[in-house]
């Protein structure tokens, strides 16, 4: 028995933002989506508009598959995650024993097709930060819609966030903040126009 497809179902009770006040809740399942996509169109707009050659489903799968060893870590708030080095490199190891652990639920003849979306190898270094890229962008969207309601809660990690993209000195990114990103201050109706 194999319980890595049951373990991945789990995704939608993992919870984001656990430590700021949500108008509306985001489990690692709905992000992950979001991400995927992001990320799929990031490849595309890198490929098209600034040259490269990223095979943009792989990505759009790394995407999907990013935040799954949380399943088992759950979401660590970035805050904590991050406060120093040690703590930073303590959690990479766990994350790493975490994406192990799950690839071991699958047979081993399955394995071979999941272990570059859930290890980062050197070789998809440029992938890797697409796929960041599109997490970052997914969670400036996420401040978006919270402020947009009204969560001032949000207003930090919103500029934090944005900071945090534009220094990554990324064309693809500059081009979906500039091309994509006002639409999500849109009601639908504006969007349907």
């Amino acid at each position: 028995m194999y319980s890595f497809f049951a373990m991945m179902a789990r995704m939608k009770y993992i919870e984001r933002w656990a430590l700021m006040r949500n108008s509306l809740k985001e489990n690692i399942s709905e992000h992950s989506l979001e991400v995927a996509m992001l990320a799929h169109g990031l490849a595309i707009i890198s490929n098209e508009r600034c040259g490269n050659h990223l095979d943009v489903n792989q990505i759009a799968l790394m995407g999907l598959y990013h935040d799954a060893n949380e399943i088992i870590t759950g979401d660590m708030p970035t805050p904590v995650k991050y406060f120093d080095e040690n703590i930073k490199e303590a959690y990479k190891r766990v994350e790493n024993v975490a994406s192990y652990t799950m690839l071991n639920k699958l047979p081993a003849d399955m394995r071979k097709y999941y272990e570059p979306l859930f290890i980062p190898g050197e070789d998809m270094k440029e992938a890797w930060k697409i796929v960041k890229a599109a997490d970052k962008l997914s969670a400036l969207i996420k401040c978006k819609e919270e402020l947009r309601s009204g969560n001032q809660e949000f207003q930090t990690a919103a500029e934090t966030i944005r900071s945090a993209l534009e220094g990554m000195n990324m064309k693809e990114v500059d081009i979906f903040m500039s091309d994509f990103l006002p639409a999500y201050d849109q009601t639908l109706d504006e969007l349907q126009r």
